[in-house]
């Protein structure tokens, strides 16, 4: 009963639940401190509130995206296809001369497109997948993504970012199209603006590191520059005491 009674004790007493007004003059402190800060005659404290400010948004977002993260489960080994050259340029020309394509945008890859893909596969051999927009580079990931999702084979990647694939020789169509460990349109299009807003704030971070930078220069170059005036002014002033030729002239 007493160890009960002591363990009661040491608990820490219960935060007080803050009244709505409470609330509302801190915000309005905050508020007034920010905006002291934006109007403040030094352009090295509107700097640094802008650089916490950014550095605050791009941590909030690396946590908003680790939720979109999918887990990927261990998968059978696949074993891909292995095609001869002339199995490639038929494939080419064949794919080539169709009109079916599956569409990657701004979504990236998602469970819709391994879906299409299956779809088309149902009734053609070939699919090609085109990605706009696209980064330079991206269209690799892409494919390689898509061949582990698709199993299908990769048979040429063009410059203007299209992958055309092949379903196989022995293509069964899954009973499941859209792999679990992929987004829905709707997270993938809520994970692209987190991305596309992380990467404008990561940009904007440097740029105002480095107008801090310039700014440090520019304050230190006006400081050595004043202290050489200064000391040359105080040069000048002794040699003009004690030079006994201006001396002389003066009686």
């Amino acid at each position: 009963m007493g160890v009960t009674k002591q363990k009661w004790r040491q608990q820490p007493p219960p935060k007080k639940k803050m009244s709505r007004k409470a609330k509302v003059n801190q915000l309005k402190w905050y508020r007034l401190k920010a905006k002291k800060k934006m109007k403040s005659p030094n352009p090295e404290v509107r700097i640094r509130y802008k650089l916490e400010k950014a550095k605050r948004k791009e941590e909030w977002l690396i946590e908003k995206l680790r939720k979109y993260e999918v887990p990927r489960t261990p998968e059978p080994v696949h074993d891909p296809e292995i095609l001869t050259e002339e199995e490639k340029f038929y494939l080419k020309r064949t794919g080539e001369k169709k009109k079916n394509y599956v569409p990657v945008g701004r979504r990236g890859v998602f469970g819709g497109v391994v879906l299409n893909m299956h779809l088309h596969w149902k009734k053609h051999e070939t699919v090609k997948v085109v990605c706009k927009p696209c980064r330079p580079g991206q269209v690799y990931e892409y494919a390689e993504e898509l061949t582990r999702l698709s199993k299908g084979t990769v048979i040429d990647i063009k410059p203007n970012n299209t992958i055309m694939f092949y379903r196989g020789k022995n293509y069964v169509q899954p009973k499941v199209m859209s792999p679990p460990e992929t987004l829905s349109k709707q997270k993938a299009l809520e994970k692209y603006r987190y991305l596309q807003s992380l990467e404008h704030t990561s940009q904007f971070i440097e740029k105002l590191e480095k107008e801090l930078e310039d700014y440090k220069k520019h304050v230190a170059l006006f400081k050595n520059h004043n202290k050489g005036v200064a000391i040359e002014k105080i040069s000048n002033e002794d040699t003009t005491v004690d030079d006994p030729a201006t001396t002389s002239d003066s009686k």
